[in-house]
């Protein structure tokens, strides 16, 4: 069975959905809506495509569509509007991150589809990654459940253009990838978090472009983000740096492909002994193509796939909760 889909954003990652569409053999993309009608149209004709229903009118694209499902690729302060009016359809949702522009927008969204009885789901798509599953995989494997785990990312990033406006320009624009892996590399969930956000001297930011945050999370776990866009040289992956330690033994990741960890053999002497485990990194569909394949699959199999709004909402939660900290020099207790 082809599922019809129906695509609203015609921006630069409104093309990559449109291109991870088209590549997916279980999809067909039957309609594309973007407030500016001649972007939409643009971009089909740019893919060459044929048959597709080009409006700058969501509901009424929904009527002339009646597609299978709707992929939200607008700014974020519109995923609220768009996916609720999808919902309200009776079309299911599949939206990118971040989930909402504050935690009251996404309650309302999470609510929304509670009640049309629909998937909503977010595509946090760093979490189709081989190596972080690989990660993940070792973690508990090897070190075991963590109550330990810090990750850093630092990047000089010269972006330009409205980021270099942005307040908490770190925490909001990119933080949420880094919060989201803790979750998916633990398993665990947020508790509370103290967080501080700053500006070096040289920063190119007019917003805070650093953080430190200190979450506490289900399962006596403490997680630690380090994290800065205007940290220039030796720049981490984008993925971030990681390490996790357990009863047994400490994970390490570099965010590229080196993952390691040490286990414990013998406790014994000052050091204990530990013997070095390389991680297997096996193949996945990675990035959006991953997160279209489950959620597709979600559809087909009623399965709740990742990054199922109840879940997602979690980790804006960590988002807001951290800003809300830096602001009030206060731990907050994070509540979804």
């Amino acid at each position: 069975m082809t599922l019809r889909a129906l695509l609203v954003g015609a921006g630069g990652m409104g093309k990559a959905w449109g291109r991870n569409l088209t590549a997916n053999t279980d999809v067909q993309l039957a309609g594309w809506v973007d407030i500016r009608k001649e972007a939409a149209a643009a971009a089909v004709d740019q893919m060459e495509l044929r048959d597709i229903y080009i409006d700058d009118d969501l509901q009424r694209a929904l009527s002339v569509v009646k597609p299978d499902f709707l992929v939200d690729v607008t700014i974020p302060e519109s995923h609220h509007n768009v996916t609720l009016t999808a919902l309200a359809a009776g079309v299911p949702v599949i939206g990118e991150k971040p989930m909402a522009h504050s935690m009251e927008a996404a309650r309302e969204m999470v609510a929304a589809a509670d009640k049309a009885g629909k998937l909503y789901m977010v595509s946090q798509s760093r979490r189709y990654d081989s190596r972080i599953t690989a990660y993940k995989k070792l973690v508990h494997s090897v070190a075991g459940a963590p109550e330990i785990l810090n990750s850093d990312f630092y990047i000089g990033a010269h972006f330009g253009g409205f980021r270099d406006e942005m307040a908490h320009v770190l925490l909001l624009d990119m933080a949420i990838h880094t919060f989201d892996a803790a979750r998916l590399i633990s398993g665990q969930d947020p508790v509370s978090v103290y967080c501080e956000e700053y500006n070096p001297s040289w920063s190119w930011y007019k917003g805070a472009s650093s953080a430190t945050a200190m979450f506490e999370m289900t399962g006596d776990l403490r997680y630690t983000y380090r994290g800065s866009w205007a940290a220039e040289g030796a720049n981490t992956s984008w993925e971030a740096e990681w390490r996790a330690t357990g009863p047994h033994g400490t994970a390490v990741w570099d965010g590229n492909d080196s993952i390691w960890a040490d286990r414990v053999v013998e406790a014994a002497g000052f050091h204990s002994k530990t013997e070095r485990i390389e991680a297997l990194i096996e193949d996945e569909p990675g990035g959006i193509s991953g997160s279209l394949r489950e959620f597709v699959e979600a559809l087909t199999t009623g399965r709740t796939p990742m990054g199922e709004c109840h879940d997602n909402i979690k980790s804006l939660a960590m988002v807001f909760s951290a800003i809300e900290s830096a602001e009030t020099g206060q731990r907050v207790k994070i509540q979804v």
